[in-house]
């Protein structure tokens, strides 16, 4: 077989789902028929029941629980020890059985200040179930994930050189689309691979960006439980503005924090996209989170 046909197949499945998330994001205050949902993504409702299992690991009815306001509310952990426990569990903790296994290393001072001079960043767009993004991948590891829609009037790519204004962007899809498959794919096929995380940032934003790690998938934690994380329990705006700067989104999990009030306040990629982000870790991790 064409060693393209499963990628155009996963891209494919990755844009029925995202268009999936959408449709039950939109519809959410009322049951949506399994039919429904099915014929907008132009699906039998058996095909797209079958699809959407296998992709979250639950029904669509199910799903489309998760998305309202209190099961967030449910998920939020307004105490401290949110991340101190996280800290505790490390990679080997219970929730993160079937999660990335994310390494983060920080750009040297002198590599910071040349902005990324002398490194070649392998860039490209993939489909996802969270809609079309583009990443950079440089020999040390992913430096850049955003979502192409939620992208600077001049395009996804001027975002990225914004944040490596010295170093050289390639386009090589076929470099970057084994992690992008990596990353999107569901739980327990494949994800407990290591992915490596390159960042360019302050000292303050790296500790920030740390702290999102420790957040367990199913779980969310609000600005204030990272500040004081971090050391720093009076600065929660600071930290949100850290959070909004996050240059790998999604595999940095800054979807996982929200306002102390319970809502799911600003995200650069959209409100409907971190809810669905939020609803899909619930729906696979939440009970053994609450357990661990």
């Amino acid at each position: 077989m064409n060693a393209a046909v499963p990628n155009l197949r996963r891209a494919a499945d990755y844009r029925r789902i995202s268009a999936a998330l959408g449709f039950l994001q939109r519809h959410r205050r009322r049951p949506v028929p399994l039919a429904e949902v099915a014929a907008a993504v132009g699906l039998s409702p058996f095909h797209f029941q079958r699809l959407f299992t296998r992709w979250t690991g639950i029904s669509p009815k199910r799903f489309a629980q998760y998305l309202t306001l209190d099961d967030a509310r449910a998920l939020l952990r307004t105490d401290a020890s949110l991340l101190e426990a996280a800290c505790r569990l490390g990679l080997s903790g219970p929730s993160r059985l079937h999660d990335l296994f994310v390494t983060l290393e920080a750009v040297t001072p002198g590599e910071y200040k040349s902005g990324g001079a002398g490194v070649t960043v392998a860039v490209g767009e993939h489909d996802t179930p969270f809609g079309r993004c583009l990443l950079g991948l440089t020999p040390r590891g992913l430096c850049w994930l955003s979502f192409v829609d939620a992208c600077g009037p001049d395009g996804p790519e001027a975002d990225l050189r914004a944040a490596w204004p010295a170093a050289t962007l390639r386009t090589e899809r076929a470099t970057t689309a084994a992690l992008a498959a990596r990353i999107f794919t569901p739980p327990g096929a494949g994800r407990d691979q290591v992915v490596r995380v390159l960042v360019r940032g302050t000292n303050f934003q790296i500790k920030v960006w740390e702290a999102l790690l420790r957040i367990p998938p199913g779980c969310l934690a609000t600005y204030r439980d990272v500040a004081v994380a971090i050391g720093r329990p009076t600065a929660a705006r600071p930290v949100g503005n850290a959070v909004g700067r996050n240059p790998v989104a999604f595999v940095i999990p800054c979807h996982r924090v929200i306002p102390s009030r319970g809502d799911l306040g600003n995200y650069g990629g959209g409100v409907e996209r971190k809810q669905a982000m939020i609803a899909w870790e619930a729906a696979r991790y939440a009970d053994t989170a609450r357990s661990s």
